[in-house]
């Protein structure tokens, strides 16, 4: 069986229980046509970069398949058919990733290395850029 790793989009208007009953769906669908579902990641509701069919939002899930080509052909024509879908991606793979997906792992800020000096040069006295100071109210006319 070839292995594949499965993302999928749903309306934004779902709760995250109606997602993950959509999850326990197509998951059914794989094992019922001879195919297991390892690791099911949701990674929350998060902001699309351009509307898709009206939705600013939507909820993103990730499965790890290990199935016969039918049975993810099976999963994506039900996908088709289903307005929650807003898009999906089948993605075949040579081994599933372990641990938790890059979407996943916590970036911390306090992990990326700090910046002894300042790249963009040294300060100027005073803050006022390339002008000089400002001239006393009485010398302006």
């Amino acid at each position: 069986m070839a292995l594949y790793e499965h993302v999928f989009l749903a309306r934004q208007d779902m709760s995250a229980q109606q997602v993950d009953a959509l999850v326990e769906q197509y998951k059914g669908v794989i094992e019922a046509n001879g195919g297991k579902v390892g690791r099911i990641e949701n990674w929350g509701l998060k902001s699309l970069t351009y509307r898709i069919k009206k939705n600013r939002k939507a909820h993103y899930a990730l499965m790890d398949i290990d199935a016969p080509a039918p049975a993810v052909h099976e999963m994506e024509r039900q996908m088709r058919i289903n307005e929650d879908v807003l898009r999906y991606m089948t993605i075949a793979v040579e081994a599933h990733e372990e641990g938790p997906s890059a979407m996943m792992q916590k970036r911390d800020r306090d992990d990326r290395p700090r910046r002894e000096g300042d790249d963009r040069g040294p300060r100027r006295e005073g803050g006022f850029g390339d002008r000089g100071p400002r001239r006393p109210r009485e010398d302006r006319a």
